[in-house]
């Protein structure tokens, strides 16, 4: 067994069935895997991935090794990694993985560390931790990093809060503004995984009940499409008057947290931000509250704060943490606050993975390729990769589209013809 730290080796046939289950659902990664396999764009090159543990990961760390790369896999997040997914991606790929559910904090780090040990060229990131960690103690090794990848919003804001600093060592694509990526990973994904987490620790009745949708991104239009197919009445709070507006038009109520608390039956944090929802909230909740994050880290739920005002606290169901307050009232924080859609179920549908890792396949091809071309900042990925995988995905659907005329091309090209 290649050196690792994974919860058992004994899961891994299970998590291979799983794996290969995935696959079959992601097409155009597999068409990527196969001309990767003929043209090894990645001979000779240290790749570190710190992403969420999952069959579809798998299948993503699998592709870039067929491309010629020495890859190695750590967790992105202490609840989201499957274990049986883990254990097959080192007993039947050979890639080194760090990654254990339900992990502290301090084995987080330890992880996250011995990712950097690997000494990677490229950094593949859910959330910028092996970019925040190499700018924060590892700075002498950022001479070793040809650039990065970064696949949250979360991630993207981090690093482009660093560019704009001046404090960015190397360039990093944000894979999540890649159209293929967050118009349908963001809003179709988080938006279909999300309720799934919830249902599957709750166990609750979304008809009839109020779910309140903290940030209307590509995340919370999901969240709130979803909630709302399954026939709940949404409000959204918003401090964007912009998204706040678009939430209004989409046929939803638009209100302050102060205001939604004493009515929601279920609340979603969705934001990328920090304390969200506060202990002012959390007492004026109705008794029985749920509350659950689907932003990438779980700062978003002001936990500690909702510790101070508890006067009791129990684990009630599976990823269902029942705290009692002072009042008597008692709230009801999921999976420890973090990413429900992974810590209480098996994250995104491998359907919608499929054109996420692809990008993330290909952007780090193009940061291999064209590193010696690009500044210390973040950049799209590349308008043509994120058509072609439009174009992979709908012929994988067998779906086909027009193609403009000759005619079509000219006008649309010219500035000479009017009305």
């Amino acid at each position: 067994m290649v050196k690792s730290d994974i919860q058992d080796i004994k899961l891994a046939e299970k998590g291979k069935l799983r794996i290969e289950w995935a696959e079959r659902n992601m097409p155009v990664l597999r068409l990527i895997k196969e001309r990767f396999e003929k043209d090894q764009p990645f001979k000779g090159l240290r790749l570190a991935a710190c992403l969420h543990v999952t069959t579809e990961t798998a299948n993503l760390v699998n592709t870039l090794k067929a491309g010629g790369a020495d890859v190695l896999l750590c967790a992105s997040n202490p609840l989201s990694t499957q274990d049986d997914t883990a254990a097959s991606i080192v007993e039947h790929m050979g890639i080194p993985v760090y990654a254990i559910k339900g992990e502290d904090n301090k084995v987080y780090y330890d992880h996250i560390n011995a990712a950097l040990d690997f000494r990677p060229q490229i950094t593949m990131d859910d959330g910028a931790d092996l970019v925040s960690e190499l700018h924060k103690n590892r700075k002498e090794q950022m001479k070793e990093i040809i650039g990065g990848t970064e696949e949250t919003t979360t991630g993207v804001i981090r690093l482009k809060a660093m560019a704009e600093k001046g404090v960015l060592n190397f360039p990093v694509i944000a894979v999540n503004d890649a159209d293929t990526k967050h118009l349908f990973d963001n809003r179709y994904g988080t938006g279909q995984s999300t309720i799934d987490g919830i249902l599957r620790a709750t166990n609750l009745l979304y008809s009839g009940s109020i779910v309140v949708v903290c940030g209307y991104g590509m995340c919370g239009k999901g969240v709130a499409m979803r909630a709302e197919g399954m026939g709940a009445r949404v409000i959204v709070v918003e401090t964007d008057p912009l998204r706040g507006l678009e939430a209004i038009m989409d046929g939803y109520n638009v209100m302050p947290i102060a205001k939604a608390a004493p009515v929601g039956d279920i609340f979603v944090t969705v934001t990328g931000d920090v304390s969200v929802l506060r202990p002012e909230h959390f007492e004026a909740m109705k008794d029985g509250a749920v509350v659950a994050n689907a932003g990438h880290f779980n700062v978003e739920i002001d936990i500690e704060g909702l510790k101070k005002i508890s006067t009791n606290r129990r684990q009630i169901r599976d990823f269902v943490e029942e705290f009692t307050l002072k009042s008597g009232k008692r709230v009801n924080i999921l999976g420890d606050g973090r990413l429900i859609n992974l810590a209480a179920a098996e994250g995104h549908p491998a359907m919608v993975m499929d054109m996420s890792f692809a990008n993330q396949a290909l952007a780090a091809k193009y940061m291999y390729e064209n590193s010696d071309k690009l500044k210390k900042q973040v950049y799209r990925v590349p308008i043509e990769l994120d058509r072609e995988i439009s174009r992979l995905k709908l012929l994988s659907m067998g779906i086909e589209i027009d193609t403009l005329t000759p005619e079509q091309e000219k006008y649309l090209n010219s500035w000479e013809q009017g009305t």
